[in-house]
């Protein structure tokens, strides 16, 4: 198997430019760099460099490939520059991988990243991102009606162009790729696309080729699960949505996670006649118990179809469609079958069982607190080890692992408080423990809830409502837990998650003022605890 070629050494890094007194010393016999903690303060021009202060200039090594970022206090370890090609080898280009790539190369670190697909990952092509573009578009159909009772006269019923929306959302995520790639090699990061295969532990191989690395980092994601069912061949998953052809004009969603209840609330908007089928007692598990059934109220209002305790058995194809048989002995006729029953790591074909490094049953990626697997200079993060699948926690993990492994932080990250949102419509803003755990974890608890119809629909017609709910631990006073369901709930609830996260007290919140006229300022305006 042919070895990968290193790239050309650079002749000298941009940050050198900064500091031309900086002098670089090498050794005549291995062309190795040997430079020196200094400060640019601590040599003069034509004068050798001595040990001090660390500088806060990235130093890049003029004589070899070999380098040093003294702000970070790291270098090569060992024969690293001799050995390897790479110093750190990343296998996908999702947001963990592209954030730890990109932050490592400005580090002045070899970096060298493997990936088959677009940059972004399921974020940027076929998640975050073109599910809210879609959100948006849904909302839009609300916005019509309720223009009415502002005084608009809408006289034709507007129609949604499905073909229009999804060339003009593949060409905003084709300009995000070309904004990721822009990134990376505006930092050094060489890409190599292929499937990557871990050969030992400190070998990939890709496209026939292996390439050599001190450390490789694992971020391949996660991709949906399907069932295994009788007539499962005509079903797709979140994956495939985006593109659907012709526009579903009815939509059957089963699952009842995040996933399906957002595509739920978007096809819904968008025109489809949604049923969404879960074989659970309510949505959303894992969520406070009422912001949970609030939100199925809410859809249900919207002209969702929520069917709870109900599952699919088969499905088959027919004049009309596609018939699903249920559990409960009906059926139903549909033009389009989502399953969003759930996600998985993407680790197939990576050679992981190989190299012995420990999985879960789910096939998740076992990791450390610095996120290394049982291989030491293998190391894992983001939805691969189905910690959090959120991509603020992948992004949080990349920045702290190249800290750790490039830097001198030896800090780990913390998994509480961590905010997220839900797209449905309307949406879920939520923060800090539920109802539920709160009581489990802190004992006695103070509930403050406020439901109420916005400013905004005293006018436009809408029978929409919205809750907003703080929990506080009674003993130290300080809120643990922030739930909304409303308009623009993950907007309100991000100001709110860095109060939170510094240990706010309810004091605080009622100490501070609100923004008036707002839905926000019932978060610091509720005084009366549920049940006092």
């Amino acid at each position: 198997m042919p070895a990968h070629k290193p790239p050309l050494p650079k002749k000298t890094h941009p940050c050198t430019a900064l500091a031309p007194a900086i002098s670089l010393i090498a050794s005549a016999a291995v062309l190795k760099c040997q430079v020196l903690r200094i400060s640019t303060s601590a040599c003069q021009p034509g004068q050798q460099a001595t040990p001090g202060a660390v500088s806060a200039t990235t130093l890049y090594c003029q004589h070899s490939p070999a380098h040093y970022c003294a702000r970070h206090q790291w270098q090569p370890e060992g024969n690293d520059m001799q050995e390897f090609t790479y110093d750190l080898l990343v296998i996908g280009g999702g947001s963990g991988g592209v954030r730890a790539a990109r932050m490592a190369a400005q580090r002045g670190v070899r970096v060298a990243m493997i990936e088959s697909g677009a940059l972004g990952g399921t974020c940027v092509n076929v998640g975050c991102i073109p599910k809210k573009l879609y959100s948006y578009a849904a909302h839009y159909s609300e916005a019509f009606e309720e223009a009415q009772g502002y005084g608009w006269n809408v006289t034709e019923k507007p129609r949604l162009n499905w073909e229009l929306l999804k060339t003009n959302r593949a060409r905003e995520i084709t300009r995000l790729n070309g904004i990721y790639q822009n990134l990376l090699s505006g930092t050094g990061v060489e890409l190599i696309d292929g499937r990557a295969r871990l050969v030992d532990a400190h070998t990939v191989e890709a496209n026939g080729v292996h390439y050599s690395a001190s450390k490789i980092l694992v971020a391949t994601g996660g991709q949906p699960t399907m069932p295994d069912i009788e007539g499962k061949q005509y079903v797709i998953c979140s994956d495939d949505i985006f593109d659907v052809s012709p526009f579903p004009q009815r939509l059957l969603i089963v699952g009842g996670g995040y996933i399906a209840s957002e595509f739920a609330s978007i096809f819904n908007g968008l025109g489809a006649q949604v049923t969404q089928l879960y074989r659970g007692e309510q949505i959303l598990r894992g969520f406070d118990d009422e912001i949970r059934h609030f939100l199925a109220d809410e859809m249900r209002k919207a002209g969702v179809d929520l069917r709870l305790n109900t599952d699919v058995t088969k499905i088959e194809r027919n004049t009309d469609g596609l018939q699903v048989t249920m559990n409960d002995g009906q059926s139903i006729s549909v033009d389009t079958v989502l399953y969003a029953t759930g996600r998985e790591p993407n680790v197939a074909g990576l050679g992981l069982e190989q190299l012995g490094i420990q999985q879960s049953a789910s096939g998740a990626i076992i990791v450390d607190e610095q996120y290394q697997t049982s291989v030491p200079s293998v190391y894992a993060l983001g939805d691969v080890t189905a910690r959090l699948q959120l991509t603020p926690v992948a992004l949080g993990e990349a920045m702290q692992l190249v800290d750790h492994l490039f830097g001198s932080s030896q800090k780990k990250m913390a998994y509480d408080f961590i905010p997220t949102a839900i797209f449905t419509h309307p949406n879920i803003g939520t923060v800090g423990y539920s109802e539920e755990q709160a009581r489990s974890q802190f004992g006695k608890v103070r509930v403050y809830r406020s439901e109420f119809k916005t400013l905004k629909h005293t006018l436009s017609g809408s029978v929409e409502r919205t809750l907003m709910k703080l929990i506080v631990d009674d003993a130290s006073d300080r809120v643990i837990g922030l739930h909304m369901v409303g308009a623009d709930a993950g907007e309100v609830v991000q100001g709110f998650a860095v109060a939170m996260k510094a240990g706010a007290t309810k004091a605080i919140f009622d100490s501070t003022l609100g923004i008036h006229p707002t839905s926000a300022e019932e978060f610091v305006t509720m005084r009366t605890a549920v049940g006092e």
